[in-house]
């Protein structure tokens, strides 16, 4: 039984940028953040990256996803033991395959494993029971960004951006009570971000990002397929709406273009699609904050700037920590499925009613 009040939680992330691990405490009460803890990071090796990959768009008992739920178990565990003072842990998983309206969502990794490994409560498997329930299960944040925003005492609308594998992003009104008001928040996946520029890097030059956007900002967004990109049907859909990693992987096909101008398209391609995203916000909104390893790319960050009437900064700006955000964000969900608070509702993920998503393991 969780102790009442303010908890120590400890939260973990391993995105679909595949880079590796990330783990952070948070003070909260499952509503408020009370306070910021330690942090660390536990990359992944490029051998544990690749069999990762081998298994991403799988689902359980399928080849590679036993030998990729091992990798994922095992940094985890290693990176967890270096922490002390948790009352429990929210652990996300890595996710290999998300498809809500057909057979579900994966993200491979036992919780109960975990529990025993490090003696202490772990939440888990956030996402299967808002899907069960209709939703997308995806994205999960908002809940916690609304804590965010009300932490940096923000007294009027704004946006969280995440640019991480995928794009998501978060429109808040904190002046609304609770983030399950109506009206406090709208949230959804905003199309593909780091991850088709990663990929490509990684196939032309065996380097796994293109640092600070060097690459793209040598090279030329080629227009016709940022058209073509921009005509998907993904774009006319109205929100809630997530995406898998690789949904779009064949409308950005930029074989044929050198290296620098296929960078610089597909940097284009992602602020973009947060510009067509931004369409469908309840209020525009003049600030938005960006969080994920996409604030690290100038390119990127300079075509969200151009193409969105607000203005654009990293979340650091704030006084938060855009890389351990989504960390922080299931530590303080993992408090919030231990008090039977809800996760995720209709204006984040799609899901019918307000639901209080994750699984609960003990050491026991």
């Amino acid at each position: 039984m969780l102790k009442g009040g303010a908890v120590w939680a400890l939260g973990t992330m391993s995105g679909t940028s595949l880079d590796g691990v990330d783990a952070a405490m948070l003070l909260t009460d499952g509503e408020r953040i009370l306070d910021f803890g330690p942090t660390a990071f536990r990359p992944y090796t490029p051998a544990e990256q690749a069999t990762i990959r081998a298994a991403l768009g799988r689902w359980p008992g399928e080849e590679g996803v036993a030998a990729a739920a091992e990798v994922v178990e095992t940094a985890h565990a290693e990176l967890l033991s270096r922490f002390s003072g948790a009352d429990l842990i929210g652990f996300h998983g890595q996710t290999l395959a998300h498809d809500p309206r057909g057979r579900g969502t994966h993200q491979t990794g036992d919780g109960a494993l975990l529990a025993r490994a490090l003696g202490l409560p772990v939440v888990w498997d956030f996402r299967t029971a808002d899907v069960a329930l209709g939703g997308q299960g995806a994205p999960l944040a908002p809940f916690f960004h609304f804590a965010c925003a009300r932490h940096i005492g923000a007294d009027r609308p704004l946006a969280i951006l995440n640019l991480g594998g995928v794009g998501n992003v978060t429109w808040i009104d904190p002046r609304q009570p609770a983030p399950e008001s109506h009206g406090a928040l709208l949230a959804f996946d905003t199309g593909p971000a780091n991850a088709p520029l990663n990929d490509l890097m990684q196939a032309r030059t065996g380097q796994p990002l293109d640092p600070g956007g060097e690459t793209a900002l040598r090279g030329r967004p080629d227009e016709d397929r940022l058209a073509a990109f921009l005509a998907h049907p993904f774009f006319h859909r109205m929100p809630p709406k997530s995406l898998d990693r690789n949904d779009f992987h064949a409308a950005l096909d930029v074989g044929n273009l050198t290296l620098e101008d296929a960078a610089a398209t597909l940097t284009a391609a992602a602020a973009a699609a947060v510009a067509r995203g931004a369409e469908h916000f309840p209020v525009p909104v003049t600030r938005l904050l960006v969080t994920g390893g996409g604030r690290h790319n100038a390119a990127l960050m300079a075509e969200l700037a151009t193409r969105l009437r607000a203005d654009v900064e990293p979340v650091e700006a704030a006084g938060l920590n855009g890389d351990m955000l989504e960390a922080q964000a299931f530590a303080f969900l993992a408090v919030r499925v231990a008090r039977g608070l809800p996760t995720s509702g209709p204006a984040t993920t799609g899901v019918a009613a307000l639901v209080g998503g994750g699984k609960v393991s003990h050491p026991d």
